[in-house]
């Protein structure tokens, strides 16, 4: 591979294969590779219930001592459950979801971000963001309730 530099060639050592084999090679290193997986269908919950609305990073990993939110983007505020420097962030919390959203804190160690919603109401029905704000990693949940 040859390229024109002020009327001069000069030959790279790199070619096009050799590029590509080292940009390959590299993939798996890059930021970035870890992904927040949610249900492809939306959570069905009865009035009065407890459910899950589920969410993992693959390939696992420890987030405890991440920044994590859950949110509702059509609230205000927005914030359903806020997890900074390893506890809950009551300050920020929507009051309608006081004491009714938890985290399971021992799986956050294998990537498990899963909301537990207890005691489901008709206005919890919406679409729900996990997300790690530092990753730029984000997977939306939707929930719909009924009787």
């Amino acid at each position: 591979m040859f390229h024109q530099m002020a009327g001069l060639s000069i030959q790279s050592p790199f070619t096009t294969t050799s590029v590509l084999v080292f940009h390959l090679l590299l993939i798996p290193f890059s930021k970035g590779q870890s992904q927040l997986i949610g249900p492809s269908q939306p959570i069905v919950a009865k009035i009065g219930s407890d459910i899950i609305l589920p969410c993992h990073l693959e390939p696992a990993q420890d987030v405890a001592a991440k920044t994590l939110d859950w949110t509702r983007s059509d609230l205000d505020p927005r914030f359903v459950y806020v997890w900074r420097a390893r506890q809950e962030l009551l300050d920020e919390k929507n009051p309608s979801y006081l004491g009714r959203t938890s985290l399971f804190t021992d799986e956050l160690k294998h990537g498990n971000i899963s909301l537990k919603l207890s005691r489901v109401k008709p206005a919890d029905q919406g679409r729900y963001k996990c997300f790690i704000p530092k990753e730029k990693e984000e997977s939306f949940v939707e929930l719909v309730v009924g009787k």
